[in-house]
């Protein structure tokens, strides 16, 4: 049984968003680009660093998207998005998707199947998994969104881009 640790727990001052995004940053993680298809068919899609596997039986991950966001949104309304896990030559792909050009999708090649639960982006990832929707939860300026891994498509033998000290490196170099 777990029990609450603020019941006991001092008052301790907060650290600020500048802080924790400097600390964050000093923790190498790989790089996808989540999409989804919102209600009106048109694709959406942000970069993230925040994936981590959470089950395997059944497969389950999660991803932090921000709250608001045109992707999230897509994802809620379809019950699903997808994850493409960007290789180490898609650097431009994961700053095209960071950047909030509306235009991204006109920008890189990408594909969307009856079975998918977002783009694909063919090109640009290694591995893409299409994940349904089981539960979501909003801690501040994010939701988290747990999905069932339901398809894996390989494309690539993995050489994960990896982003880390505010900066992109292919796994190679790193």
């Amino acid at each position: 049984m777990f029990e609450s640790a603020t019941a006991a727990a001092p008052a301790l001052p907060t650290a600020t968003p500048d802080e924790f995004r400097a600390m964050m940053s000093g923790f190498p993680t790989g790089v996808c680009v989540v999409t989804g298809v919102d209600a009106m068919g048109a694709p959406r899609g942000m970069t993230v660093s925040s994936l981590c596997s959470v089950a395997l039986d059944p497969p389950t991950l999660l991803v932090c998207l921000r709250a608001g966001s045109q992707t999230l949104g897509a994802a809620l309304d379809r019950g699903g998005f997808t994850v493409n896990l960007l290789h180490e030559g898609a650097r431009p792909t994961a700053e095209l998707f960071g950047s909030g050009d509306p235009r991204r999708f006109a920008l890189v090649r990408w594909e969307q199947d009856p079975e998918a639960q977002g783009p694909h982006l063919v090109r640009d990832a290694h591995t893409v998994v299409d994940c349904t929707v089981v539960l979501t939860q909003q801690i501040g300026d994010h939701v988290t969104v747990f999905g069932r891994a339901r398809r894996i498509v390989r494309h690539r033998a993995p050489a994960p881009l990896l982003y880390g000290l505010r900066r992109f490196r292919g796994w190679s170099a790193a």
